[in-house]
């Protein structure tokens, strides 16, 4: 699938951080009970590529991609796992490069609009806003859509349930990024069904 395909398949992309493994397969489920199914798994924990593995081997229909890539080995190691595609706070020439050479789909990060156009000139034309509200949040997208029509992006970033749908509701946001959706206590406390929930609710989300 093409990012935009990916990040079209509901209003938010869950931003996943696991320490266990054995959280992967029932959080995978349940957010697909709850209507996501493009899942950001963060590779911040020794656990995040198992996570991945598991994740797409116990629902089969979830796109998983893999977050927080810096390097090439990044994107060996993610695709190595089963990373559909892949999502970076920043971008870098070596970095798109490895990622076009494994043929995985990318959501780069950008701050400016210089960066947002050097991408465009990559044929990248959705890309994740980060840190979203460090940066100016919805306002900033929002004065950018003039003279960059042709971008899309994904805000992440202090995106929460209190501000998504100010972010949905700009014409250049095709969904957004947040953790809220996976809280790590609810994980630990195997309180599955709350996500789903909470899925539910990120997935119901309109302009």
């Amino acid at each position: 699938m093409k990012i935009t395909e990916i990040c079209t398949l509901a209003p938010v992309i869950p931003v996943i951080v696991i320490e266990d493994p054995a959280h992967a397969a029932p959080l995978a489920r349940a957010l697909v009970a709850g209507g996501l199914r493009a899942l950001e798994v963060t590779l911040r924990t020794p656990a995040a590529l198992d996570a991945i593995r598991v994740m797409a081997e116990a629902a089969p229909e979830v796109i998983v991609g893999a977050g927080t890539l810096i390097c090439p080995s990044d994107v060996t190691a993610a695709k190595a796992a089963g990373a559909r595609f892949g999502v970076s706070p920043g971008a870098t020439g070596r970095l798109l490069d490895a990622a076009a050479e494994a043929g995985l789909p990318m959501l780069p990060g950008v701050a400016t609009p210089g960066e947002a156009m050097a991408m465009a000139e990559r044929g990248l034309r959705v890309l994740k806003f980060f840190p979203a509200e460090q940066n100016g949040g919805a306002p900033m997208l929002k004065a950018w859509s003039a003279p960059l029509p042709h971008i899309r992006f994904c805000p992440t970033g202090g995106v929460s349930p209190s501000n998504a749908e100010t972010y949905l509701a700009l014409p250049n946001v095709v969904c957004v990024g947040g953790s809220w959706v996976c809280p790590a206590a609810l994980m630990r406390a195997g309180q599955w069904n709350e996500i789903t929930s909470l899925a539910r609710d990120a997935t119901a989300l309109r302009p």
